[in-house]
């Protein structure tokens, strides 16, 4: 069994594999959402959809369900996973979450031992002003909100944390269901941080905020050094997967 529940790779990595071949031609016409075993599934024509593991993708919500439905109505002449984020990550919720989820959940946790917000520069001093002003406050509510008080260093050596602060990362992330527990490893990996995911989670943060807290380095260096082209857009494709996340997240629990 792998170390790795929900691969880490750039999100484009998820559907590179069809884009160095021709996309597949759009072989259905009709998309419909149908109850099926206390969920609902995407129908193609009749059929359920199915994961990449020949597994049928049922949904615990009508409006999770719709949404990805209008991901595949949404395809025009030929299907590219790529404008398919939330289908891509219910995939992984069945394909490799579902009956791991102790896995997922140590995964995430361990993200309180390395978490982006406990690592600071050590010059220029105006990056790691501008690391402080972001961050400090995010620490301040995460130690206030659930007890999580993570200690903070600079540099690269590692810092310790206590066993109360991962214990309270742990009792955060306990609650999250295969859905919410998939979209959580998703946002910490790409976040970079167990706080950020948990603000997120909890509305503290929005997920714009969060977004721009996580990558004050990486702006900051484009504010001196100017912005490359490559890197801008694997940034923007993980920002539709974070996104893509916080959404499949939220429609867990939104009503009909």
């Amino acid at each position: 069994m792998s170390d790795e529940p929900i691969r880490r790779s750039d999100p484009s990595d998820l559907a590179r594999g069809g884009q160095a071949r021709p996309l597949p031609k759009r072989f259905y016409k009709d998309v419909t959402v149908e109850a099926r075993g206390g969920g609902y599934a995407v129908h193609l024509d009749g059929r359920p959809l199915r994961t990449p593991n020949k597994l049928v993708l049922v949904l615990p919500t009508a409006r999770m369900a719709t949404a990805i439905a209008e991901e595949w109505d949404a395809q025009r002449e030929h299907i590219d996973p790529m404008s398919m984020p939330l289908t891509r990550l219910a995939n992984s919720v069945r394909d490799q979450v579902e009956g791991r989820e102790p896995q997922v959940r140590a995964d995430i946790v361990k993200y309180a031992g390395s978490d982006l917000l406990c690592y600071r520069a050590d010059g220029p001093s105006e990056l790691a002003a501008a690391q402080a002003a972001a961050w400090d406050p995010i620490l301040d509510w995460a130690r206030e909100s659930m007890g999580a008080d993570l200690a903070v260093c600079t540099g690269l050596m590692p810092v310790g944390q206590s066993d109360a602060s991962r214990g309270a990362v742990e009792a955060a992330v306990a609650p999250l269901e295969s859905f919410q527990l998939a979209s959580a490893h998703v946002m910490t990996t790409l976040l970079g941080s167990v706080v950020l995911m948990l603000a997120v989670q909890a509305g503290h943060l929005t997920p714009e905020d969060a977004w721009k807290a996580a990558h004050i380095d990486e702006d900051w260096q484009v504010t001196k050094w100017g912005a490359d082209a490559e890197a801008t857009r694997r940034q923007e494709n993980r920002k539709t997967e974070f996104l893509a996340a916080v959404r499949l997240s939220r429609l867990v629990d939104e009503p009909a």
